[in-house]
């Protein structure tokens, strides 16, 4: 019998393991030689984690405790007022302890100028002292919060300056890199289950490919900033935005428990809004808003208080519940003015300052709604009848204040204003009291924004009792569709702010009788509009030409929940979402009713397509490209198909150079599974040898006898 060569363990690994660290896989392992692979850490936390967790650990047992400064300083007298409005400010972040804040006093008995308050939890004194830091008290007093551990952790600062590492620079990713694509295909964004995915639409070649995906990236939704540079997410601590093609984070802004977010038009700010629910049934909803710089996260402003006190008029919803959102930004690229309604006013507030325009309300009895122009700081607003003075529509030009244009209003219901999305109409639905008061009709004040003294038409429907089911202007154009009549079958009708001669005069272009339609989608470059029965009506879609009058297609997504055209009009998405149970997902549809394709998710929670930048073109010579644009396709065409030709050919080249790259490591690893195998024959001697085997019970069941015997009872 030959002998058997005893082998050394550590021999056998290095022969089997010859890029690894001296030593792998048993002794002397360097863990910081180890590269993890691309997006999975491996369970190890990466340093960034390590920051965000370090400011909740609390040594001195003292985590939530924050330290307010810049108090004014009081007499005993005044002491339990001081303490009261604190308690006020912080019990609308967080759950302040009984006798929690605490302000020391001197041997005059005068307050020391800051004071002690103590949360429930180390993350509610985290959201206070984010939200409160710089907070206004008074023109004289602004607070400065610290965490009480901070103090501790100063203390420790070494004596010894040592001046920090300076990184190297890496340049910003281009945040419009999606722009340039050279198959001009737009991103859209899916939520489903726990994952979230930025998709490329490739509608041509009748699928989608995925450009970034991420587990458990957000906890409630997505939203894009309304230029598409941005894609926020939510998390119990705040919000984050992320941009570039690898989808790098921008910025975070801290609001705990954030529920509810909006960007300013231009994108340089964002608003958060939250509300706290109270412990005691006493009490009143809190709610708080935070306005944060988008590029650099500083919170500009905080506005709290009562939900009562912002639930009025249009911003009021069911049960004494908000309507988002609260403020509202004035039209244009400026960001210069956003508002809000409160009692008997309209409060307007001016950026960058964050204070309000003239430090005055826009004085309105009676205001119950307001809308700014899409174009510019243009302020729509209706006021309800108040004793003899009637209801009002005005139009008033900030920041002047000048009221540009106003109509009275008679024996009113109810009000709803719609813009056109360029600010060239403004439509204002008006449901009036018949004679006897038991019943309402509606009818429509439309006014030309553009034309001299903004004049004005009025529509009203021949029959009068139908009901008006909804309302939608043509973008980048000048009809308007309504949805009118018996909410199961109703009618669709078109009409025009032009006459024949091109002068302003509601025109009716036609009615589609007996639709199965509760929606209306225009495309975003008009001229073409999706009517939908949606939810109850069981996805019934009608692709429909506004131009030519026809229906260019009639299909259905069963239970379809929502439609959203692409920001070119050359797509349209419908989808299921998780408020049915089955049918999950989407389908993709061109814009004259062809279905692309289709994707379907378990638990769809949203689908929302990334808005693109505004066109630097003139109207003008945008009316002239379309007027020519089958000259214009013909130009193109051919580069269109050489670059989709060249797309598929990279496709295969990646293909075969994976393959190649599959065959090396293949080839390469002949050497490793021989030595292995040596390794193997020689530990286990003959067992090695022997063919892997798998037991399996297996249970027979016969029958052997059946008997039959009467029953006595």
């Amino acid at each position: 019998m030959a002998a058997v060569t005893e082998l050394d363990p550590l021999e056998v690994a290095r022969s089997l393991f010859r890029d690894q660290p001296a030593g792998f896989p048993y002794e002397n392992f360097d863990l910081e030689e180890l590269i993890l692979p691309e997006d999975d850490d491996m369970g190890i936390r990466s340093d960034e984690d390590e920051e965000e967790e370090e400011e909740l650990e609390t040594e001195t047992g003292f985590g939530s405790v924050i330290v307010v400064d810049c108090l004014p300083v009081v007499p005993e007298d005044k002491h339990e007022k001081l303490a009261n409005v604190l308690k006020k400010i912080y019990s609308q972040i967080g759950n302040v302890r009984e006798g929690g804040i605490f302000m020391p006093k001197d041997a005059n008995n005068m307050s020391k100028g800051f004071a002690f308050v103590e949360f429930f939890s180390p993350q509610e004194a985290q959201a206070a002292r984010a939200q409160t830091d710089g907070y206004k008290l008074d023109k004289n007093h602004t607070f400065k919060v610290s965490m009480f551990d901070d103090f501790d952790r100063y203390a420790k600062v070494p004596d010894v300056y040592a001046a920090p590492e300076i990184k190297e620079y890496s340049a910003a990713e281009n945040l419009h890199s999606w722009m340039l694509d050279k198959l001009s295909r737009d991103q859209f964004a899916i939520k489903y289950g726990d994952e979230v995915v930025v998709m490329w639409n490739d509608g041509r070649r009748f699928r989608s490919e995925e450009a970034y995906k991420r587990t458990y990236w957000t906890e409630s939704f997505v939203q894009w900033s309304p230029m598409g540079n941005y894609l926020a997410t939510m998390h119990r601590q705040g919000v984050a935005v992320w941009g570039g093609p690898s989808f790098q984070r921008l910025a975070r802004y801290s609001h705990q428990n954030v529920q509810l977010i909006e960007f300013s038009p231009a994108e340089k700010y964002l608003m958060t809004y939250s509300s706290i629910e109270p412990t005691n049934p006493r009490e009143k909803v809190q709610v708080a808003l935070n306005v944060f710089d988008t590029r650099s996260g500083k919170k500009l402003r905080i506005f709290a208080g009562n939900m009562e006190d912002y639930a009025i008029g249009s911003s009021a919803g069911p049960g004494g519940a908000l309507r988002w959102p609260i403020f509202k930004w004035a039209g244009g690229l400026e960001d210069k003015y956003f508002a809000r309604l409160a009692k008997g006013a309209i409060k307007i507030y001016e950026t960058p300052e964050m204070t309000q325009l003239d430090k005055k309300d826009l004085k309105l009895e009676g205001v119950q709604d307001f809308e700014w122009s899409p174009a510019e700081p243009l302020l729509a607003a209706y006021t309800q009848e108040v004793g003899d003075r009637p209801a009002n529509i005005t139009l008033y030009r900030i920041p002047e204040r000048t009221n540009v244009r106003s109509k009275q209003l008679f024996n009113v219901s109810d009000v709803k204003i719609f813009w056109h999305p360029q600010g060239d109409y403004l439509a204002v639905k008006v449901d009036r009291f018949t004679k006897t008061k038991k019943s309402t009709y509606t009818g429509f004040e439309l006014f030309s924004i553009r034309e001299k003294d903004i004049p004005m038409d009025v529509l009203e429907l021949p029959n009068k009792s139908e009901k008006v089911l909804s309302f939608a202007w043509e973008p980048k154009g000048h009809r308007f569709a309504l949805v009118h009549g018996d909410s199961a079958r109703p009618s669709v009708s078109f009409y025009s702010m032009k006459d024949d001669k091109g002068k302003l005069g509601v025109k009716h272009l036609g009615t589609l009788a007996n639709k199965a339609c509760n929606g209306i989608h225009w495309s975003p470059m008009g001229h073409n509009i999706v009517l939908s029965g949606l939810k109850a009506l069981n996805g019934q879609l009608e692709f429909f030409n506004v131009d030519e009058f026809e229906v260019l297609a009639a299909a259905e997504h069963f239970m379809a929940t929502d439609v959203e055209w692409d920001p070119t009009g050359r797509y349209v998405a419908s989808s299921v979402t998780s408020i049915h149970q089955m049918e999950n997902g989407f389908n993709m549809w061109s814009f004259n009713g062809k279905l692309l394709y289709t994707m379907p998710r378990d638990r769809f929670g949203q689908l929302s397509w990334r808005p693109r930048v505004p066109s630097l073109l003139p109207r003008e010579k945008e009316e002239e490209i379309r007027k020519g644009l089958k000259e214009y396709s013909r130009r193109y065409d051919e580069e269109d198909e050489a670059l989709l030709l060249q797309a598929d050919a990279d496709v295969l080249q990646e293909r075969a150079k994976q393959q190649e790259e599959w065959d090396a490591a293949a080839a390469a690893r002949q050497e490793y599974a021989a030595q292995l195998r040596a390794f193997y024959e020689a530990t286990y001697g003959e067992a090695a040898k022997e063919k892997e085997y798998s037991m399996t019970t297996v249970v027979v069941e016969q029958l052997l006898d059946v008997r039959e015997e009467p029953y006595n009872a």
